[in-house]
């Protein structure tokens, strides 16, 4: 028998493996299978027809909604049965027809996502990425390998972004954006081809961001796309801006450590 919590309500047809572990007031349902090396926090919700296979650890308070495909081999035709993770925090939201797969060892092993996400239907996640807190992935958005997805961003439904990108916080990709390139913090994308729109000043404000950092950052965009600045020394004035506003710092180091250019 697997270890379960005392009340861990598991529906007769689920199939769970004997080396899977599930915490308290774990919710199993019908036609769901839980593979081996699976670790399921409190409170987390599996719907029916459900597939979790191993090494996976889902911490608590999870909704993971029907036909999802979580914790699979990569797709990745370097994986050879190597023992890698996924790791999904707490609060996070996975609607149908989702798809998360576990790490490579060309990287750390790990696909990690972070807490309080929402992952909209059919949104897939490639091995190696790694995903922070409050994220936003609408219907059919999709990541490939390797992907850094800061916390508070939004992709639209059907973006699509390349491996190895990095998406800053606060960032907001529109719907059907083909992203290639890194986007820096708060900045907004969208278009045929994808192109910087401006900051998500909006999503800024309602997360509590002052006016003041609002008004710095917004002065920042203007340096890196509307003054004709070479990306080092648009960086190097951005620095002696920001002083002690801790997003302009981060956006500073966002672009100091860029990985495939920014979408410019």
């Amino acid at each position: 028998m697997c270890s379960r919590g005392a009340i861990a309500l598991i529906h007769p047809a689920a199939i769970i493996d004997g080396n899977a572990k599930l915490a308290d007031n774990v919710s199993i349902g019908a036609y769901s299978v839980i593979g081996a090396d699976v670790k399921i926090g409190s409170g987390t919700v599996i719907g029916p027809h459900v597939v979790i296979n191993g090494p996976t650890t889902i911490g608590e308070h999870n909704h993971i909604y029907q036909f999802s495909s979580i914790g699979e081999d990569p797709q990745d035709k370097k994986y050879d049965h190597e023992i890698t993770r996924l790791v999904i925090g707490d609060r996070n939201i996975i609607r149908e027809f989702s798809s998360m797969h576990r790490g490579t060892i060309q990287d750390h092993g790990v696909t990690q996502i972070g807490n309080d996400n929402l992952f909209m239907a059919y949104t897939h996640v490639a091995h190696d990425c790694v995903i922070g807190n409050h994220v936003i992935m609408a219907n059919g958005a999709s990541l490939a390998g390797h992907v850094r997805l800061s916390s508070h961003a939004i992709l639209g439904g059907f973006t699509l972004v390349h491996q190895f990108t990095k998406i800053g916080q606060y960032s907001f990709a529109a719907m059907g954006s083909a992203i290639t390139q890194d986007i820096p913090p708060f900045v907004m994308v969208g278009g045929k081809p994808t192109r910087p729109h401006g900051i998500n000043s909006v999503g800024m404000e309602r997360n509590g961001i002052s006016a003041e950092d609002i008004r710095l950052i917004r002065k920042a965009y203007k340096m890196i796309y509307k003054m004709n600045l070479r990306l080092e020394d648009a960086i190097d004035q951005m620095e002696d801006l920001a002083g002690d506003s801790k997003e302009l710092s981060d956006m500073v180091s966002f672009l100091r450590n860029v990985s495939r250019g920014i979408l410019r």
